[in-house]
């Protein structure tokens, strides 16, 4: 576990990358494995890799987002605009995913569609309301437990969340 900790120390950026991009992808191919019912991988090489791009892409996003929702949420406390509590608390790190969730998941949702259309010759926009609704009954309870743990810890919890994510959603929409 050491070493997993020492090299996202010293490689926070690329630690988000590798582990999005493997773990992000992972989510989406046991959803569309679960969704279509066929245990055959369901992707080609090309979209693998594409998908890897995008959870690549993803993960800049978020690893930043997630650094810079903890000055977010000390300022709005220091001007009176939260309750100051403790931020090493669950109440701390419930303000850090509502806000995260609330304000850049918005964003992070339409942008990964917008990922996922370059590479179709039509485009779905399909079902953007029931990811944008995930933020309030999955994303935001997993990242107030996400952001509960130590900083190094953060990004590969959130990027195994897109595993259980994918399967939840693959168990919703089958066939």
């Amino acid at each position: 576990m050491q070493w997993y900790l020492d090299f996202v120390k010293a490689n926070p950026v690329l630690s988000a990358v590798i582990q999005f991009a493997v773990l992000g992808t992972l989510g989406e191919v046991i959803s569309r494995m679960i969704t279509t019912r066929r245990s055959k991988y369901p992707f080609t090489t090309g979209q693998t890799l594409w998908k890897m791009v995008e959870w690549s892409i993803l993960a800049v996003c978020i690893k930043y987002a997630f650094v810079g929702i903890n000055g977010f949420v000390h300022a709005l406390m220091e001007h009176g605009m939260l309750p100051t509590v403790p931020a090493d608390g669950i109440t701390f790190a419930f303000f850090k995913s509502a806000l995260v969730n609330l304000q850049f998941g918005l964003f992070l949702i339409i942008f990964h569609r917008v990922l996922d259309n370059l590479p179709l010759k039509h485009k779905n926009w399909r079902n953007l309301d029931k990811g944008m609704l995930s933020l309030l009954w999955f994303w935001i309870p997993a990242h107030t437990v996400t952001f509960s743990l130590p900083p190094d810890f953060q990004i590969g919890l959130a990027a195994l969340w897109s595993v259980v994510l994918g399967f939840i959603l693959g168990i919703y929409n089958r066939t």
